[in-house]
């Protein structure tokens, strides 16, 4: 019994060491392991999912010039909008947004299947000093933009604002839309709101007259970013209330998205639900009933002007006796033999018998039947 397990025991201690050394060394390789499939995982999505980028045939042109802008690792089949925009670079982007731009000289671009694409943009000049950029974003679909640096020969050139040192902004309070619409608004005034929401400075500097980006998205489009600047500090590990206006265009009704930008981050979305300018639509109705009215009621005073009345053809006929009675007033006149007068008869009663005439025979009376003449007696 002694023999036998005199020699096991090193045997099983030899065992245990080499589980030990097994789990010691799994222990130490899993987490490498690990590690690599992570980044091949991420080597495999981003080559599935590359970034989108834009290249230029030429960096500097002049106003009138074209410039080729080719595109790649964009989403297939999206529309996309190509600017020359002013106040930009590709590490800040666009500073104030597409007021910044040139935007009548843009130009619209879908891309391929691959996601690929090239357009000729003609050169104009921004309405802001240069640095300037090519900026191409997304404006249907998931939200996506590249910029390329590009410089407009003869335009001004400015140099950017400052930023405010270190200081990050984040949330802490959720976004809210406030206001209410006016009348005018039901009449195709444009929707106004204010965004209010608490942000704080995680940052080691204080944050200086933030410039927020404040973007409206309508539908399926992709929002539209205006510059707005907010006045005050923001000491580091301080929060404040920020206000910030928010308008739409006029008559605009539906559905939309207000996003809130600092630098290059989001920091909070708002739907917002704005209804449908029914005073609009009453106008136009009313419109369509005055007008033809306005128009019929024109139309038939005219057509009583040209055509002949009836009432000038009875004032014809009243002048024509006006102008006979006038002439025969001119005529002479003449005159009529006056009547002789009439002598009543003398009252004769039923017992008195007529009295003969003296000059008259009952033999010489006028008989009814022939003429008489008048004769001296």
């Amino acid at each position: 019994m002694t023999g036998r397990t005199g020699p096991a025991g090193p045997r099983g201690d030899g065992r245990g060491r080499a589980g030990v050394l097994l789990a010691v060394l799994l222990a130490t390789l899993l987490p490498a392991l690990l590690l690599t499939a992570t980044a091949a995982h991420a080597a495999g999505q981003s080559a599935a999912d590359p970034k989108p980028a834009v290249t230029l045939s030429k960096k500097q042109a002049g106003k009138g010039g074209e410039v080729t802008v080719k595109g790649s690792g964009w989403p297939a089949g999206t529309l996309l909008m190509m600017l020359i925009c002013g106040r930009s670079t590709p590490a800040r982007g666009v500073i104030g947004g597409t007021n910044s731009c040139a935007n009548a000289d843009g130009r619209a671009v879908t891309t391929d299947s691959k996601g690929a694409f090239t357009k000729k943009l003609p050169v104009a000049e921004p309405p802001e000093p240069c640095p300037c950029v090519v900026h191409v974003a997304t404006v249907t679909g998931e939200q996506a933009l590249a910029d390329a640096v590009f410089v407009v020969a003869g335009h001004p050139v400015a140099a950017l604002p400052e930023q405010s040192g270190d200081g990050k902004l984040a949330v802490l309070a959720s976004s809210r839309l406030e206001g209410d619409s006016g009348i005018l608004t039901w009449f195709g005034a444009p929707a106004s709101r204010r965004l209010v929401l608490t942000v704080g400075n995680l940052g080691s500097a204080a944050v200086k007259n933030p410039v927020f980006e404040v973007g409206t998205a309508h539908g399926v489009y992709a929002p539209q970013w205006e510059e707005r600047q907010w006045r005050g500090t923001i000491e580091p590990g301080r929060k404040a209330r920020v206000e910030l206006p928010v308008e739409l265009t006029p008559g605009a009704h539906g559905d939309y998205q207000i996003s809130l930008k600092y630098g290059s981050k989001v920091l909070a979305e708002q739907p917002w639900g704005v209804g449908r300018p029914w005073g609009v639509t009453l106008f136009w109705i009313l419109l369509c009933l005055v007008v033809p009215a306005a128009v019929f009621r024109i139309g038939m005073a005219i057509v009583d002007k040209v055509r002949p009345r009836p009432a000038r053809a009875s004032a014809r006929s009243r002048r024509r006796p006006g102008r006979l009675a006038e002439v025969t007033a001119r005529l002479p006149r003449l005159r009529r033999a006056p009547e002789p007068p009439v002598s009543p008869a003398p009252a004769t009663g039923a017992n008195t018998p007529a009295a003969a005439l003296p000059w008259f025979t009952p033999d010489s009376a006028p008989s009814e039947h022939r003429p008489t003449t008048k004769g001296h007696s």
